[in-house]
């Protein structure tokens, strides 16, 4: 993949990664239903390129078990059936709640990152 302005090249960390991708998984999976390893793909290419079906397949499973995805069995002609995973009700709303989390938390980093010096504030001791 190249890198655009919205996809910098940088190394993934994976401790945001962890945080962010149940919600990334259920953003793909409301555009369009899709198996394990073509969910990959659609990660690495708006910017995941380092991540794994070793990555993805357990977090599938736990969005499932909790109910946010359903999923069906679809008979492959270039090998096994194939397992089809979508957005239930309960993850469409699961969804919308991690959404306005996460723009909540981008709007405190924007404004700590972009804060201009000023005074100290006062230590509850020093009111």
């Amino acid at each position: 993949m190249t890198p655009t302005p919205n996809t910098p090249a940088l190394p993934q960390d994976a401790q945001s990664l962890r945080g962010v991708l149940p919600m990334l998984i259920l953003s793909q999976l409301r555009l369009a239903e899709s198996y394990g390893y073509e969910l990959v793909v659609r990660l690495q290419n708006i910017g995941l390129s380092d991540l794994s079906t070793g990555t993805v397949y357990p977090v599938l499973s736990r969005l499932e078990q909790d109910g946010s995805l359903t999923s069906r069995l679809v008979a492959s002609t270039a090998g096994p059936a194939r397992k089809y995973y979508a957005l239930s009700p309960a993850g469409d709303a699961t969804l919308a709640l991690a959404t306005a989390r996460w723009h909540a938390l981008i709007a405190i980093v924007q404004t700590g990152l972009t804060a201009t010096p000023a005074e100290e504030p006062l230590r509850e001791d020093q009111k």
